[in-house]
């Protein structure tokens, strides 16, 4: 299931980057994009474990920039 989920307050392109590459690592992802010019994450997962996948990618993202919101 590959979905697109919005970014709001992602400041800077290397820290889209670090997040792409930490999302890249959670266990079911099996391809991860951020785009920082058009605010979005383009995540693809089995669809089984989309929410839990969702929610530690969100987490992994708020750990790089702390104001950054995944809106799923």
């Amino acid at each position: 299931m590959k979905k697109i989920l919005k970014l709001e307050n992602l400041e800077c392109a290397d820290c889209a980057s670090k997040m792409e590459r930490a999302v890249g690592k959670i266990d079911g992802v099996s391809q991860v994009s951020v785009n920082f010019v058009t605010q979005k994450m383009t995540l693809e997962v089995d669809e089984a474990l989309f929410d839990e996948v969702a929610a530690k990618a969100a987490k992994a993202c708020r750990r790089i920039e702390p104001d950054c919101r995944v809106v799923v």
